[in-house]
């Protein structure tokens, strides 16, 4: 399917590997020019290259965190009104709520909340004027379902997910579209290295622990970042303005419910 991309222009945030990478790769099949980001730039520049030289589109690496006023101000400096925008960022590391302290709290709130509404305020109004724009936010399954440890990512996601479906309404009529993806178990380093973790603090195989961890899922394995990918692209296309305010769960079923 041609996805109506071909010349526009996309930022993806924290985007040198995992479902970042994906959404990148994706996006540049399409003909779309990708300003990818990350905070090494020895991985971020093999990705660039890694992309480019597979699918023939134009990709600028910017080295920066993008939670910080100067990573954002170096990736609209790459593309100062991006047709695309897809919000994506690390979350707080694992932690019993009892333990977060104020600055933990609020630098989690900034990482998976704040980060992604100044970036889609600075790009927001140039989308309105050319009457196109699509804004991918990268979440997480478990705003529908929380995680014990993962209380601060899932609250701040939660609060990003509800302050933006005022938002995309607002925006609806001018072909400006704000969507959610929701990824369950992908398999990528940050899951392999959860597994990791788990192994070696119950003194077991990881494919043991992979082993269990999928048994949980319906589908019976961990997703494809490469399909992950595809769905984002497919939100971004000329094909989806009619969808708006959603959140796409990827999850293989593990979630239970109806809605």
């Amino acid at each position: 399917m041609d996805l109506g991309l071909a010349g526009r222009t996309a930022i993806v945030c924290a985007s040198s590997r995992g479902l970042g990478k994906a959404c990148a790769h994706a996006l540049a099949q399409a003909g779309v020019r990708v300003v990818i980001n990350g905070r090494s730039e020895a991985t971020l520049k093999t990705t660039a290259e890694e992309i480019a030289g597979d699918t023939g589109a134009e990709i600028i690496p910017v080295t920066a965190d993008v939670s910080t006023p100067q990573g954002q101000k170096a990736l609209l400096s790459a593309a100062p009104e991006p047709d695309i925008l897809v919000n994506n960022n690390g979350g707080p590391p694992r932690k019993d709520y009892s333990e977060l302290d104020r600055e933990a709290m609020i630098d989690g709130v900034v990482m998976n909340m704040v980060t992604p509404i100044e970036l889609i305020q600075a790009v927001i109004g140039p989308m309105v004027e050319r009457r196109f724009g699509r804004i991918v936010n990268i979440t997480s399954a478990s705003v529908k379902r929380p995680l014990t440890g993962l209380d601060l990512s899932s609250g701040a996601r939660a609060g990003l997910t509800a302050f933006l479906s005022g938002v995309a309404r607002q925006v609806a009529a001018q072909n400006v579209t704000i969507n959610n993806i929701l990824p369950g178990a992908f398999d990528t380093d940050r899951l392999r290295s959860g597994l990791r973790g788990a192994a070696d603090s119950q003194g077991i195989p990881i494919d043991e622990i992979a082993a269990l961890r999928m048994a949980e899922i319906p589908s019976g394995r961990f997703g494809d970042p490469d399909e992950f990918g595809k769905a984002c692209a497919f939100l971004c296309s000329a094909h989806a303005g009619y969808i708006t305010g959603q959140n796409l769960l990827i999850d293989g079923g593990a979630f239970h419910g109806s809605f």
